[in-house]
């Protein structure tokens, strides 16, 4: 099968250089890889590759998440799609480990991420990532399970999903609808997707083997810079689907007297935004991971 890998960035060039390294360095190349870029200019004198490179330009000033994974999808040119984040180095085996279980058989393949602290990227003279360096400071999310078997296994939440990295085929993007555009900044979008997708009866499957490492960004906790969207985008959710997402990110703002919400409520109260000193305070040195 061939596979399309796709991206998404707004002022990540350093990580997208290592990201495009990462793919030159494949067991087996993906046939394609799709940029769709949140901002004005397409970052020039990238690396070269052995596969096609498209790139996408994709309008809204606010952070056009679902519009522009979409975009990249419909660009797309083969049936398998790897959705990568931008911040991921994928490992030598991740497109031949997602190729062989989309061959295998229909669903959305989760694969594993180990999260980097600052610095913690070296590459060759060739730009080749050090992967020993990587497998080595790369940690596990706490919320993942650590899988001990090359055969996927299924998952039953589709909450589960994140973003990072994930593969699927188009026609089943597809009929889910792809992603809802009406999602703004971040936060709430691949939630959505992939109560979507369950609800078109796609099943999902964590797939080792396909490990990405998460170079590190600047990280707050609570994610402070995101909280209009975070609010908006989860008042959205919870009309379509009668739940929550976000909740983590909700009751860290609750808990900061920024809104009023509990798990069981109907709607979110915004008491107060977060100043510009509670989110300087909110910043987490370069050692930590993830938020």
């Amino acid at each position: 099968m061939k596979t399309s890998v796709l991206t998404l960035v707004r002022d990540r060039r350093a990580h997208l250089v290592n990201l495009m390294h990462g793919l030159n360095a494949q067991s087996s190349l993906p046939d394609e890889l799709v940029i769709a870029w949140m901002q004005p200019e397409i970052e020039d004198d990238l690396p070269a590759t052995d596969f096609a490179v498209r790139h996408v330009r994709v309008a809204g000033a606010h952070l056009p998440l679902a519009r522009a994974r979409n975009l990249a999808a419909e660009r797309a040119a083969h049936e398998g799609l790897i959705f990568l984040d931008v911040d991921c180095i994928p490992a030598p085996e991740l497109v031949q480990r997602y190729r062989a279980a989309l061959v295998e058989r229909a669903g959305l393949f989760m694969g594993e991420v180990r999260y980097l602290p600052a610095d913690a990227v070296r590459v060759d003279a060739a730009g080749r990532p050090d992967f020993e360096r990587l497998d080595r400071l790369g940690e596990l999310h706490p919320a993942r399970p650590r899988l001990a078997t090359d055969a996927p296994l299924a998952e039953g939440d589709p909450g589960q999903l994140w973003g990072l990295s994930f593969a699927l085929h188009h026609a089943d993007h597809a009929r889910a609808g792809g992603f809802d555009e009406a999602y703004e900044g971040y936060g709430g979008e691949e939630t959505d997707y992939a109560w979507r997708l369950a609800m078109a009866g796609i099943d999902f499957y964590w797939l080792a083997g396909a490990r990405a490492w998460h170079q590190h960004h600047a990280l707050y906790r609570p994610p402070y810079p995101h909280f209009e969207a975070i609010v908006t985008n989860a008042r959205r959710f919870h009309a379509r689907w009668g739940r929550w997402c976000m909740d983590y990110w909700l009751a860290m703002f609750r808990d900061a007297g920024l809104i009023d919400w509990s798990p069981t409520a109907g709607d979110i109260v915004v008491r107060r935004r977060p100043s510009a000193e509670e989110t300087r305070a909110a910043r987490l040195d370069g050692e930590v991971r993830y938020g």
